[in-house]
């Protein structure tokens, strides 16, 4: 049996100490009344093993089993650099 495992991608806005990082997953939804798209935010903390992600870049994220309290996704792959 394969379990499916939930994927992020998003920004990384901050080098949260050592081995982790935070990120900004923006998505667009349709706004219930008004009906146009309006963004939404959510960050989530992602554990970076060998500490090779800057801020500014663009990671993909996977899904995986509880690390500490709040973080509970591993780095992936990153998918573009940012501007240093």
């Amino acid at each position: 049996m394969t379990s499916h495992k939930r994927e992020i991608q998003g920004v990384v806005v901050k080098r949260s100490g050592d081995k982790t990082v935070s990120i900004l997953v923006t998505r667009s939804v349709l706004h219930p009344k008004y009906h146009k798209t309006v963004k939404r935010f959510k960050k989530y903390l992602v554990h970076d093993e060998k500490n090779e992600v800057n801020v500014g870049d663009t990671i993909s994220a996977v899904e995986c089993r509880p690390l500490s309290k709040t973080k509970s996704f591993r780095l992936k792959t990153i998918i573009a650099a940012g501007v240093n």
